[in-house]
């Protein structure tokens, strides 16, 4: 579990070294009058030395994990000169926010077709002694973890709706649900080192390239059988509306033949992709 401490102040420790340096060049110096002074300049000269390699600068947003042959002490997470026992072994760890691109990976979707998935992530170390000693090597912890969990988020939904009709979330249109629900599984995989993912976000979604050309004529087809359907309900309402108003203004009386072939004309004009070509009929509307 981290312990935060907060060690002696270190401009101290370092006034105290710097009178003691001063002090065994003075004494060397004057060995040669008298040969004794030889033993407290080495004593001061040495104390000057162990009091340095206690010395260490903590910038901001960085941390020093403190270990005492093979004890963990507790993690400096002030900045500024500090002085420690000099036995210490310290560990430095950053805890600025970085970043981690996930690579391009092939997995297959809900439906068990081959997508390609990346994805951003965001992280901190908030625990020190967990990531300094739950885990061999935290930064390749957090990148083996990222990949792990997009692997999994990508397996858990179908890439669209086209595959699944029924499915509420789809890995093309979930949008923020979809990246809550990876920065959810992330949280989870990294909390043993002591990180957090404070934002992950799908980078590039795609079909593998052996389906993608099949795919995309799907969706075409299936956008143009929607179009169509908008437009034969469009036309019908239109050919309803005439006719409505025709019996209504009682313009012209037309039989059922008549009524059919005219809806035959409409729907052929409104629903044409090219523009249709009249013909003019001369004689009687029988004919």
């Amino acid at each position: 579990m981290e312990k935060v401490i907060k060690p002696m102040n270190g401009y101290l420790a370092l006034l105290l070294s710097l009178v003691l340096m001063a002090a065994a060049v003075y004494l060397f110096a004057n060995t040669g009058n008298e040969p004794m002074l030889s033993i407290p300049a080495v004593i001061c000269f040495i104390a000057c030395i162990f009091i340095w390699k206690g010395l260490m600068i903590i910038q901001p947003n960085h941390a020093r994990v403190l270990n005492f042959f093979g004890k963990y002490v507790g993690s400096v997470k002030a900045n500024g000169l500090f002085f420690v026992n000099p036995l210490y072994s310290t560990f430095k760890l950053t805890q600025r926010v970085q970043n981690l691109a996930v690579p391009t990976l092939k997995v297959n979707d809900k439906m068990g077709n081959p997508v390609e998935i990346a994805a951003v992530v965001v992280w901190q170390i908030q625990d020190t002694y967990k990531a300094a000693y739950e885990v061999a090597d935290y930064m390749a912890y957090v990148r083996l973890a990222s990949e792990a969990a997009l692997r999994s988020l990508a397996t858990g939904f179908a890439y669209d709706n086209i595959e699944d009709e029924t499915a509420t979330i789809t890995l093309r249109d979930g949008g923020e649900k979809v990246n809550e629900l990876l920065e959810k599984e992330l949280n989870e995989r990294l909390m043993n080192a002591g990180i957090i993912a404070r934002e992950a976000r799908i980078s590039h979604l795609a079909y593998a390239q052996e389906i993608a050309g099949a795919m995309l004529q799907r969706q075409q087809a299936t956008a143009i059988v929607a179009a169509r359907y908008k437009i034969v309900e469009g036309a019908v309402g239109m050919v309803e509306m005439a006719l409505e108003m025709l019996s209504e203004k009682e313009i012209v009386q037309l039989d059922e033949e008549k009524k059919a072939t005219m809806v035959s004309n409409l729907l052929v004009v409104l629903c044409g992709e090219k523009g249709a070509q009249p013909v003019l009929n001369t004689g009687s509307l029988y004919q």
